[in-house]
């Protein structure tokens, strides 16, 4: 007879390679069952953009079916998003189990070019995600998810344009395109106050926020107002502009904000005529940057015509041309931010962190 503690040990072996704990620790095996040799268990991962996923369920099948007795292994895999502690003075929003905003120092870096593509990369893997569009005075996610309808009033607030499977809000919905945004500080805080507690976002596990460039105003009412998950940083690859984004990583430090990693974008470039990669805004300063900084490199961009095409025409790349190598990146790297999340989350569980309050 095989016995369920003979699955639990063989099981242990299992090793998350992100989370450094074998999986019956980490309470992932759920559901197990054990009838006539056959044994039938669920894996729970942190998240369905889990990078290894299909590892861990092969790995799972092989030391089960090495128990004698075993005739046959069913593995079901699931994931549930595991949510941000709550901070002592910081609400958080209701049903949003993660907020991530991503910032830069310096305009022109491709800062919403990414988030876009994030957000439907990570709906992609079966997320729920949320993308609020927080730079106000150049908002540009309706023009890249080619959205053309206007938000309704819901029974509690705003309803969110739905996009490609992710529920948007952006300033671009309520400002005319001949209008300039000539706000001061208290304006802005009352805006992203708006979108974060007057916007129904419903049950989300990713809600990504597309910041404006640099540290003023409205990075700081988002650090004041809710806790964050943590953030990402995009840059170029050059000095000047990493020097700048270093700026925006200190800023979120010095507010207790995690680094959950950076993330270098227009990387390098591959003529589509003889093959040839020309670095031309150098390569691998973020990689510098991340090891100096002792932050995850979440992965790099190449410089490619499709990412901007695909943007003009209000389709992301990841769903433009999804075999491209351009996709692939984003993919890698929603991936990645979400392995990112899951660790943090699970160290917070285990050691609370010290958060500000205002």
């Amino acid at each position: 007879m095989v016995t369920e503690q003979q699955v639990l040990t063989a099981l242990r072996q299992v090793m998350d390679p992100d989370l450094h704990r074998d999986i019956v620790t980490l309470g992932f095996v759920k559901e197990l069952q054990i009838r006539d040799g056959e044994v039938a268990f669920t894996l729970l991962l942190t998240t369905p953009a889990c990078p290894v996923k299909d590892r861990l369920q092969q790995q799972a099948e092989e030391v089960v079916k090495a128990i004698p007795g075993v005739r046959r292994v069913q593995v079901e895999m699931k994931a549930e998003v595991r949510p941000t502690a709550p901070s002592p003075g910081l609400n958080l929003i209701p049903g949003v189990r993660n907020v991530i905003p991503v910032g830069s120092g310096k305009g022109g870096v491709g800062k919403s070019t990414v988030s876009a593509n994030l957000a439907v990369a990570l709906a992609r893997t079966g997320a729920r995600v949320g993308l609020m569009d927080a730079d106000i005075y150049g908002p540009s996610i309706p023009t890249i998810l080619g959205i053309t309808e206007m938000p309704q009033p819901g029974g509690r607030g705003i309803r969110p344009v739905d996009a490609y499977g992710v529920k948007v809000i952006s300033a671009g919905f309520f400002i005319r395109p001949d209008q300039a945004v000539i706000w001061r500080g208290p304006m802005l805080a009352k805006m992203v106050d708006q979108f974060l507690t007057g916007v129904e976002w419903g049950e989300l596990d990713y809600l990504i926020v597309d910041l404006p460039p640099g540290t003023g105003d409205v990075q700081l009412t988002l650090c004041q107002r809710i806790p964050l998950t943590g953030a990402a940083i995009v840059s170029t690859p050059q000095d000047v502009a990493l020097q700048v984004a270093e700026k925006a990583l200190i800023m979120f430090r010095q507010l207790r904000c995690p680094i959950l990693g950076l993330i270098e974008n227009m990387s390098y470039y591959v003529c589509p005529h003889c093959g040839e990669r020309d670095n031309i805004f150098d390569t691998g300063g973020a990689e510098r940057a991340a090891e100096r900084w002792q932050a995850p490199l979440l992965g790099k961009i190449p410089l490619a015509t499709g990412i901007r095409q695909a943007s003009d025409s209000g389709r992301p790349v990841v769903l433009e041309d999804p075999n491209s190598p351009s996709a692939a990146a984003f993919l890698e790297i929603a991936r990645n931010l979400a392995a990112q999340v899951s660790i943090r989350n699970l160290k917070e569980a285990e050691e609370p962190a010290v958060r500000i309050s205002f």
